[in-house]
């Protein structure tokens, strides 16, 4: 049963990879140029571009199952050729912005229900993980505690349930590897809500780093933020945040269901790359 794993120049992806090899299972690395990729030594590295069409053939010979990233430009051209590779199984790396009312008209959600939509219309047996915030978003306050610069945020009490990217690779695992977790839809969250403020002050805790919370008007950090993200993402962002603002948020126990532990918190994140976070 060999697995193709695609986009494993990602956390996920790579972990997964890993996690596949050591437990005896055959797995294919793959990514958008396989000569960036590191794999384990005896798990071969293949060149799939999930925006290249051209690709996806030689990608997916002889293998049975895929982890999947969403990438929804050729969809359906790479369902057609993982069907006809004889693939039989696909687990989605998905979002719970799906769940969002109109996923669809969602700048954040699009393209995964896209995917989730043309998965769920093919001949495949589809396993959609749907986690939330990935604990690795807080990287993008990493420069600000180097600095020792405030973290800027539009909404410090918007609460959020971060995941540890061990647990999705680690969910993702279980679905790839045991057939009575397949064919389902898993929203995946970490083990506690927490506003941003608060995982702010779990970083500078782990990390030894003092750092306060600056809070910026949302204009104010869209137009920080316009060199690296599309006006229309941070638009959903904002949008998001302002509702979740001192709300809870939800916490489930699609993990310790699939992974049979429960998430990883938040803390135990920070404590293992505070690192990041130190000037």
């Amino acid at each position: 049963m060999l697995t193709l794993v695609t986009g494993c120049r990602g956390r996920v992806g790579s972990a997964l990879t890993a996690l596949l090899h050591q437990g005896g299972h055959p797995v294919r690395a793959a990514s958008r140029n396989a000569a960036e990729l590191t794999p384990p030594p005896g798990v071969p590295a293949v060149t799939c571009d999930l925006g290249d069409p051209s690709t996806f053939p030689e990608a997916l010979k002889g293998a049975d199952s895929v982890f999947l990233y969403a990438e929804p430009a050729h969809i359906d051209a790479f369902l057609t050729a993982a069907h006809e590779a004889g693939v039989r199984h696909i687990v989605l790396l998905s979002s719970s912005s799906v769940l969002t009312p109109d996923p669809a008209s969602n700048p954040i959600a699009a393209s995964h229900h896209a995917v989730e939509q043309a998965l769920l219309a093919s001949p495949l047996t589809a396993t959609l993980l749907r986690p939330g915030a990935f604990a690795t978003n807080a990287y993008g306050w990493a420069g600000a505690f180097r600095s020792g610069r405030p973290v800027d945020l539009p909404h410090p009490r918007s609460e959020g349930s971060p995941i540890d990217e061990t647990d999705i690779a680690e969910a993702a695992y279980a679905a790839l590897t045991d057939p009575a977790l397949q064919g389902a839809a898993h929203h995946l969250t970490g083990p506690e809500s927490l506003s941003a403020a608060e995982q702010v002050r779990i970083l500078a805790e782990a990390s030894g780093t003092p750092v306060t919370v600056n809070e910026v008007p949302p204009a104010a950090w869209k137009e920080a933020m316009s060199p690296f993200m599309p006006a229309e993402v941070a638009d959903g962002l904002l949008s998001y945040w302002a509702t979740t603002d001192g709300i809870p948020a939800e916490v489930t126990d699609g993990v310790e269901k699939l992974t049979g532990h429960p998430a990883r918190t938040f803390a135990d994140w920070a404590a293992g790359h505070a690192a990041a976070f130190r000037p």
